[in-house]
């Protein structure tokens, strides 16, 4: 795993079970791109490491729950990579948090993984989710929103931020332990615990799922994939390749497969979850929703007709859907214990 060391602007090499870092979830700028890691590279061979020991401007008591719209590095002398003018100014202010804060290291996707390399960013797609279950704290930056504001508020723009939208941030919201959301003057609006109820609402996500509380494993794959049917990515790719930590599965990144990818997904997930509410798109049963929920009366158990409905096999690969967008309506689609359908079906 690759770190950016917070005091000296520099990469540090070590393992992520072991290391202390917080680790920053942003969108990307569509239109001026981000600072990638050749380009920080190049800006770290630039400057002596000795001269990169960036005082902080003020300093702040909390550990995770800090903002300030003013810059927390400040120039030193002689000239470090912190005065850099092409020093992403993302990159510095999330670094200045993090030391603020006292975490000598960062991970932040954009710079610190090698793109040129096909298999680091695939051992990093498939590791993904784990760094950032590991990460001390996450900053959530949501670029398009403003602090001074009801965040509740219906047309709010923290209702409304990108960072919603986007793939990748789903599990970057789902996997840490602890994520402190600033505005875009890196202003800090609350935390995963604080807005846990404004969470759920706006992404459909379980707050027990959110702080922990309940496993993924305690939810269905329909339901997981309807977290994500609303999102998008700027790689159709990315699509299946997001949700790989959401569903713990492993499998190799091949850009340019396009929509086989969501497939593969599909795939993955029958070899390893024995939940067949993934067919339920494709054998038309999101619509037995409501008739099963009217029908179950008894603790919430499906009628055994849509159960048998369910067990279809023969047809699966038929079955499987080509978007996450056949998932948009497959929400509360919940888990049944295999004991309970077998008892439904009257079986030993």
């Amino acid at each position: 795993m690759r770190l950016l060391d917070t005091e000296t602007g520099q990469f540090f090499e070590t393992n992520p079970k072991v290391a202390t870092y917080a680790i920053l979830s942003h969108t990307w700028d569509p239109l001026k791109g981000e600072q990638t890691y050749n380009e920080l590279k190049g800006s770290q061979g630039r400057y002596p490491m000795d001269t990169q020991q960036p005082p902080l401007s003020q300093s702040f008591p909390s550990p995770t729950i800090l903002g300030s719209s003013d810059s927390i590095l400040t120039s030193s002398s002689p000239p470090s990579i912190w005065d850099d003018p092409n020093f992403s100014p993302k990159i510095r202010d999330a670094c200045a948090i993090a030391r603020a804060n006292g975490f000598r290291y960062i991970w932040i996707d954009s710079c610190c993984i090698d793109k040129g390399s096909s298999s680091e960013l695939s051992e990093s797609i498939n590791s993904m989710h784990a760094w950032y279950a590991a990460a001390k704290v996450c900053y959530a930056f949501l670029a398009d929103v403003v602090a001074e504001e009801d965040l509740a508020y219906p047309l709010s723009t923290f209702r409304k931020s990108r960072w919603f939208t986007r793939g990748w941030t789903l599990q970057e919201l789902i996997a840490p332990w602890d994520v402190v959301f600033f505005s875009g003057d890196w202003r800090v609006m609350g935390s995963k615990d604080t807005l846990a109820d404004l969470l759920e609402t706006v992404t459909g996500i379980d707050r027990g799922v959110l702080l922990h509380q309940k496993s993924l494993d305690e939810v269905s794959v329909a339901a997981r994939l309807s977290w994500a049917a609303k999102r998008v990515t700027t790689r159709v790719e990315d699509e299946a390749y997001s949700l790989l930590g959401i569903f713990d599965i492993n499998m190799p990144t091949l850009y340019g497969e396009g929509i086989r990818a969501f497939r593969r997904l599909q795939e993955e997930i029958m070899r390893r979850i024995p939940d067949q509410s993934l067919f339920a798109p494709g054998l038309g049963l999101l619509g037995c929703a409501t008739p099963v929920n009217t029908a179950a009366q008894n603790d919430g158990i499906p009628h055994p007709a849509f159960i048998r409905r369910c067990q279809l096999q023969e047809s699966s690969r038929q079955s499987l859907v080509p978007s996450l967008t056949n998932f948009r309506d497959s929400g509360s689609i919940r888990v049944v214990p295999r004991h309970t359908v077998r008892r439904i079906l009257g079986l030993s």
